[in-house]
């Protein structure tokens, strides 16, 4: 088994074999986790929430769902939740432009900057952020309208998920950095992030 620790804040990109299980866990709970995938063998073809959850019906990601690639080919399956289901499809990773929208001044850490350093670290150049798989990200969706509720994030220390592989990927899993009061929103803990755990089991 190879442990890999995600520093609170920042990314970490990994290669996962076809049929390999990884175990994303937040240790000290509350801590949203963005979670990117492409082929190995091919980068520009990435794992895509809103084709994923097309064939799912369902805009959190559960147990038994597959996840699919823009091309809609079966990428990994979740197959353990041990954080009661708190996930979500829909917020776009925080960039660099939304912490300035949020009053944020100079450089600020962000989920698309921690996939492109990650990616660049294994000799990969992205030009584009896709939507990521956001674990344990609380959101309620009702009549077309997406609240973050309840106010604080509520996933346990140790709220872990389990994927298996379904082809040879590079993963990348961001230790989301936002520590904003925004609008409403409370992705992460009070007092900022925390680390993020990885085991490729």
């Amino acid at each position: 088994m190879e442990t890999i620790i995600v520093p609170a804040g920042e990314g970490r990109a990994f290669h996962v074999n076809d049929g390999q299980q990884m175990r994303i866990t937040t240790p000290k709970g509350q801590q949203s986790a963005d979670f990117f995938a492409c082929r190995a063998a091919d980068t520009s073809e990435w794992l895509s929430p809103p084709h994923t959850w097309m064939p799912t019906r369902s805009l959190h990601p559960r147990v038994g769902d597959t996840f699919l690639s823009r091309l809609r080919q079966p990428m990994a399956d979740f197959v353990e939740d041990g954080a009661d289901g708190l996930h979500d499809f829909i917020i776009a990773p925080c960039d660099a432009i939304r912490y300035r929208q949020f009053g944020a001044t100079g450089h600020h850490r962000s989920c698309a900057e921690n996939l492109e350093i990650a990616m660049r670290g294994l000799g990969h150049e992205i030009t584009v952020t896709p939507l990521a798989v956001n674990f344990f990200t609380n959101t309620v969706v009702e009549d077309g309208f997406m609240f973050n509720t309840p106010a604080a994030p509520v996933v346990q220390p140790g709220g872990y998920v389990v994927l298996q592989s379904r082809m040879d990927l590079i993963c990348v899993v961001s230790s989301c950095p936002y520590d904003l009061d925004g609008p409403g929103w409370a992705i992460n803990a009070p007092g900022g992030p925390t680390e993020i755990i990885v085991e490729l089991l």
